[in-house]
């Protein structure tokens, strides 16, 4: 079986769009509503009915074939079974991508495309095939419920990143997963690309996801997808496209009876809840790679559950490796290598710290929001401990590294409820005999609110 890798997928997308293969330009969006990725009432309007299901193209392997009609078939109760694992370590939902693609290469095009419908009222059709129509029912059938909890994630976990076959959820799914939610803000960004600038999609998505080259060679344009769907969307237009599509979901037979009861009133509710609960899990906070995903192996014994909120975090750095980490590859093996070394050498029971950070863009799960860590001796019960990987005496980390602490992890951990408003942030050497988090990173931690 082919790995269910992003890999795979470009190699599929080289071959049936490559015209010194055989392939022809816009194949594969068209080859992918055939297969079902665009079957909801909202994105038909949009895009159209689809084509008829194809016969296998002669591009494609048997195997590339089977791998592409399992990605691609709809199936609204495993939305997760689309997935794919990115190389720098995201699962991506290839769904609401190639939906995006298709409204850029159309929005893009010079009309070699069928012309996009005007909807009414007037909504953003790459908003619409990616998440507003996905997020306005999800919310909308989770009224009454525990908010993002039955309406957004949860995220999973593949078999073996390696060669990823199976991936699983880590809880009860809702129609957005987190792999659904990162495709969705991909499709956006991919599409949008494509609406100002025509890219061979092969090559737009070797670009965009780094694959080829091993994930060695530093920070993906992927691992930036929060950043960058923030300052594409923002929370006022992902609700006025929520909104919006919901008032066309209305008009449409297949929907209508799901809105036949629900004002104008509760619509705005609506739809003010799913972007702002879409904006705080996947847009304002910082992903997080879970123990799974950096092959982490079991905690020893019984870990001791955290009181939350707590009142301190402690900023460490890792000293060894002494080197940022700038891959997922790269991240996943500092982690083993620090987990080994706390749990065979200082004969703890787990890697000591609550969360460590990468240079290529993600925070790694340690011991986690509800697990005592072992980073802050006499001070473990009381904070968390956040280290970053590398030696910082003399140099720091980079500017959106040190900003993925400063600006997006404690601001979400106030705001969830983990940490408190009032918080204090001290770096390691002030609770101890050393001299963690080296100079540099300790003379920068001195500007960053709740410093004492």
């Amino acid at each position: 079986l082919l790995p269910r890798h992003m890999d795979s997928v470009v190699q599929i997308v080289n071959a049936l769009e490559s015209p010194a293969q055989g392939g022809s330009p816009g194949t594969v969006p068209a080859l992918a509503r055939a297969l079902g990725v665009c079957s909801t009432p909202g994105c038909r309007v949009v895009l159209g009915e689809p084509p008829d299901a194809p016969q296998a193209p002669p591009a494609l392997s048997p195997e590339q074939w089977q791998l592409l009609t399992e990605l691609l078939r709809h199936d609204p109760a495993a939305p997760e079974h689309g997935a794919v694992l990115a190389p720098d370590g995201s699962t991506v939902a290839l769904g609401p991508i190639l939906t995006g693609i298709e409204v850029g290469l159309r929005q893009g095009s010079e009309g070699s495309w069928a012309p996009l419908p005007t909807l009414q009222p007037p909504l953003d059709p790459l908003f619409a095939v990616t998440i507003a129509e996905a997020l306005g029912t999800s919310f909308l059938l989770a009224r009454g419920g525990d908010g993002d909890q039955t309406a957004l994630g949860p995220g999973g976990c593949w078999d073996d990143v390696e060669d990823p076959q199976n991936y699983t959820l880590m809880g009860p799914p809702t129609p957005i997963p987190d792999a659904v939610a990162n495709g969705a803000m991909d499709g956006v960004l991919l599409g949008a690309h494509l609406a100002r600038e025509p890219t061979p999609l092969a090559e737009l998505l070797q670009r965009y996801y780094g694959t080829g080259n091993g994930s060695e060679t530093g920070r993906l344009p992927s691992s930036y997808r929060r950043r960058d769907f923030r300052a594409l969307a923002g929370l006022e237009r992902l609700e006025e496209e929520v909104m919006a599509m919901l008032e066309v979901l209305r008009d449409l037979p297949p929907t209508r009876k799901l809105l036949e009861d629900v004002g104008m009133e509760e619509v705005v509710a609506v739809a003010h809840r799913a972007s702002r609960s879409f904006t705080e899990r996947y847009v304002d906070c910082p992903a997080i790679v879970p123990r799974c995903m950096w092959g982490a192996r079991p905690y020893r014994g019984t870990p001791s559950p955290l009181t939350l909120p707590l009142g301190s975090v402690y900023i460490h750095h890792t000293l060894e490796p002494s080197a940022p980490c700038r891959t997922f590859r790269a991240c996943a093996r500092a982690m083993r290598h620090m987990q080994r070394f706390h749990q065979d050498t200082r004969a703890w029971d787990d890697i000591g710290y609550s969360f460590v950070v990468g240079s290529d863009g993600y925070l790694y799960q340690g011991r986690g929001w509800h697990w005592v860590g072992a980073h802050t001796k006499g001070y473990n019960t009381k904070g968390f401990g956040v280290g970053y990987v590398g030696d910082f005496s003399a140099t720091l980390p980079d500017a959106d590294t040190l900003a993925l602490v400063r600006d997006e992890l404690l601001p979400c951990a106030v705001r969830s409820g983990r940490i408190l408003w009032n918080y204090t942030l001290h770096g390691h050497r002030q609770l101890g005999h050393t001299d963690c988090p080296g100079n540099a990173l300790f003379q920068e931690i001195q500007t960053w609110a709740g410093f004492q």
